[in-house]
């Protein structure tokens, strides 16, 4: 290794001798190595290989990026450590740098994604490929016949058939959003004579050539020849990756089609604005579309009194009574989420920062801004009785069964699925909607919530609800209904789902995007740690600078110590972000960020 990063001296270099450079899988260090491969390792080191390096005074893990390389003169290496296994082959090696730059990360931090979860040392035996029968569906033939194909089937609609026609056009890469549902996808196609590795178990099978089934993470996974990529339910926020960098496997399965020219087809009952934006919107007739959908039974709420109708329509009592399974979609954990004093009607607050306070499991009061907990009493008059106006799932849970008469399951993403009982009425986050898949009504008890929420993706969320529980109850004709309570029935989001017809609701949100510039109509970016305010700084520097390439961003804020980074697309804006160093500290750079 090179004397300047900090270890002691090896020997020369000598002419013959064989030079790798490695990439350490250190985040926090941006810069390349160049080591000896000892005659012993020869045969097992490539680009690719993970490796074990002494790195100031340590051994450390690192990817072997590049072979054969000429150090610079003079200078002395030390060897090659150990060799742990089979890494990332070098197409996703390249990938890893692009992906660093469209997400403002490391290389290392996408390789480790990229990378088996044990050690690979040898590969099964490659199995000969069988010829699959592509099914012969005209609406599936048209996606696969573009290069960038949307393609909007309604809840209902199996999505098998698109991942089979992506598998019998070769080793195929297949997105599904849950772990769960790439295990069944592939068994399905396992007994079609596909031959499948499910990531992440199965990823030296992939590295020697297989259709790859797998959740987000498979994005990565190793592809023999790539001959088709598929993301099922393209609109899911599961794709995006929380911490930074948020990477959004839909943009990563789509590179890698674009870099291997193939063709890349993204399915959902109800497409983001970013995939109708990126490729050609394939989708069913009216009629076929339609009966995709279930009945929706819109609960007009206008006329009733806020302070007496509560969360329980006649509608809804008698969907509770009627015999058959309920889901209850209530978006609010806990008993009580907003409270006011039965004496004096001031609403419960926290006496530190002033947020609303909810009521907890111990009978005190907590505050969801600065964690505070306190007694339950009025802070204006000392009262020690409270309204509830806003109910969460817990309290409700409790009403439910008083009203129906019968035991009721509540259900939060915190509920496992060995401790879920059987029962006729479940309640619960939109957990509920994952958890139980089959119902005979879908029950939303305030979907103004999901509606009016203060996020730009608001109307894109509550319309993947309404999907996702029009696939709980199934088509039209398995009579099942979503019965929604509302209090806006002619927002565009209810109306797209009433008449079965996605583009009501996209066609709206576009309007208001590009009127808020909220992307896919601009990039943006979200700033926050505790170097954020150094780092703005330099960027609003590097804005007035006027530069062309950069004098089209802008930067804005802070709100609640977040800044925003605007452009006009993403080449502006990940060129800003790159061009601009990283003070020392905490900081975070969300691209994309759902959440705003």
């Amino acid at each position: 290794m090179a004397d300047e990063a900090g270890d002691e001296v090896g020997v020369e270099v000598q002419v013959d001798q064989r030079v790798v450079r490695v990439l350490p899988d250190q985040p926090a260090i941006d810069k390349t190595f160049d080591y000896s491969v000892p005659a012993a390792m020869g045969d097992q080191v490539r680009v690719g290989t993970m490796v074990r390096i002494a790195l100031h005074g340590r051994r450390i893990g690192g990817w072997v990026v590049a072979d054969h390389v000429e150090p610079p003169p003079g200078v002395t290496l030390r060897p090659v450590a150990k060799v742990t296994g089979w890494g990332p082959a070098a197409d996703v090696l390249d990938l890893a740098e692009w992906a660093a730059w469209r997400w403002s990360g490391r290389p290392a931090q996408f390789l480790r994604t990229a990378s088996p979860e044990h050690a690979v040392r040898h590969g099964p035996s490659p199995v000969a490929a069988r010829p699959v029968a592509s099914p012969a569906d005209e609406l599936v033939g048209e996606a696969f016949a573009h290069d960038r194909s949307v393609l909007r089937l309604p809840p209902a609609t199996d999505t098998y058939d698109v991942a089979l026609a992506a598998a019998a056009r070769g080793n195929a890469l297949i997105l599904v959003p849950s772990i769960m549902g790439a295990r069944y996808l592939g068994l399905r196609l396992r007994r079609a004579g596909v031959t499948v590795a499910v990531m992440p178990r199965d990823w030296a099978l992939a590295a020697t050539g297989a259709t790859i089934v797998g959740a987000r993470a498979a994005a990565w996974a190793p592809v023999r020849d790539l001959a088709a990529v598929v993301v099922i339910d393209e609109h899911d926020e599961s794709w995006q990756q929380e911490q930074a960098p948020t990477w959004h496997a839909r943009d990563v399965g789509a590179e890698r089609a674009r870099r291997a020219g193939v063709p890349c087809v993204l399915v959902s009952p109800t497409p983001s604005l970013e995939a109708l934006d990126w490729g050609r919107l394939v989708a069913p007739s009216r009629s076929v579309e339609r009966e995709g959908w279930p009945i929706i039974d819109v609960v007009d709420r206008r006329d009733e009194d806020p302070g007496r109708a509560g969360l329980f329509s006649d509608r809804l009592v008698t969907a509770l009574r009627s015999g058959g399974r309920v889901l209850c979609v209530l978006n609010r954990k806990g008993r009580a989420r907003l409270l006011a004093c039965a004496a004096c009607g001031e609403i419960a607050a926290c006496e530190r920062c002033e947020a609303s306070v909810v009521l907890v499991e111990a009978g005190s009061f907590a505050c969801r801004r600065c964690d505070a907990v306190r007694p339950p009493v009025c802070l204006a008059c000392g009262g020690s009785a409270f309204k509830n106006l806003r109910a969460g799932v817990a309290r409700v849970r409790e009403e439910l069964e008083v009203l129906a008469q019968t035991a009721v399951v509540e259900v939060t993403a915190a509920t496992s699925a060995d401790a879920l009982a059987d029962a006729r009425i479940y309640v619960g986050t939109e957990a509920v909607l994952h958890q139980v898949p089959a119902a005979g009504v879908v029950a939303f008890l305030d979907f103004d919530q999901e509606l009016l929420a203060p996020r730009y993706r608001a109307a894109e969320e509550a319309m993947a609800l309404l999907a996702r529980a029009a696939r709980c109850v199934g088509g039209r004709s398995a009579g099942g209904r979503v019965l929604v309570q509302t209090r806006l029935p002619d927002h565009e989001v209810i109306q797209a789902a009433v008449r079965a017809d996605p583009t009501v609701a996209s066609r709206a949100e576009a309007d208001r995007r590009t009127l808020l510039r909220f992307p896919p109509v601009a990039a943006m970016a979200a700033v926050s740690g505790a170097a954020a305010p150094a780092f703005v700084a330099s960027l609003r520097s590097a804005i007035a600078a006027a530069l062309p390439e950069h004098a089209a961003a802008e930067v804005l804020g802070p709100s609640d110590d977040v800044w925003l980074v605007r452009a006009p697309d993403h080449v502006v804006l990940l060129d800003l972000l790159r061009a601009t160093p990283r003070p020392p500290g905490r900081l975070r750079v969300a691209v994309d960020p759902l959440r705003l």
